[in-house]
C-alpha cells in the first residue's frame, strides 16, 4: 500500500502551506455547538433593552426571530398597544441599526408571561404574595378585599 493511503481512501495531509483560516474553524465550532444562536439571541436582549428601556424591557421580552421578523412578548394589552401604534418604527430602526448582522423586516407584538410574570407565578399560584400565618402555614391573598 502506498504512503499516505489508507483502505483505498487518500488521506488528506496537513499542508503547511495552506493553513485553514482561524475564522472558518471557529464557524464550525460555534454552529456544531449552538453557540452561535446563543450569542444571538443575547444579543437580541441587549439590544430590546437598550432600545425600549429597562423599565419596559422588564415588561416586554424578546421572542422569537422567525424569517426576519422578532416577536415580542408583552404582559399588558395596554402596553402593547402603546408599542405597536406608537413605537414600533423607531424601535425596528433602532434595533436594526444595533444589529446590522442581524435581518428584522418587522416587529410584532403579542400578550404573554414574561421573565417579570413567570418569577411572580413561581412564588404563589394567583400571583400575589403568600402571607405567613403563625402557625407556619401560608394563606394565599385573593385580592379580592378580604
Amino acid at each position: 500500500m502506498e504512503k499516505g493511503h489508507e483502505r483505498g481512501r487518500p488521506r488528506q495531509a496537513f499542508s503547511p502551506s495552506q493553513p485553514e483560516k482561524l475564522g472558518e474553524i471557529l464557524g464550525r465550532l460555534f454552529a456544531a455547538r449552538g453557540w452561535g444562536r446563543r450569542h444571538e439571541r443575547v444579543q437580541l436582549e441587549e439590544a430590546w433593552e437598550a432600545v425600549v428601556g429597562a423599565s419596559a424591557a422588564h415588561h416586554a421580552n424578546v421572542g422569537a426571530l422567525r424569517r426576519g421578523v422578532l416577536e415580542i412578548v408583552v404582559d399588558s394589552a395596554v402596553l402593547l398597544q402603546e408599542l405597536a401604534h406608537f413605537h414600533k418604527r423607531r424601535l425596528l430602526e433602532q434595533l436594526r441599526s444595533r444589529l446590522p448582522n442581524l435581518t428584522i423586516n418587522d416587529l410584532r407584538f403579542r400578550t404573554g408571561m414574561t421573565n417579570r410574570d413567570e418569577s411572580i407565578t413561581k412564588s404563589s399560584r394567583n400571583g400575589l404574595p403568600a402571607s405567613s400565618r403563625k402557625d407556619g402555614r401560608h394563606e394565599r391573598r385573593t385580592g379580592r378585599g378580604e
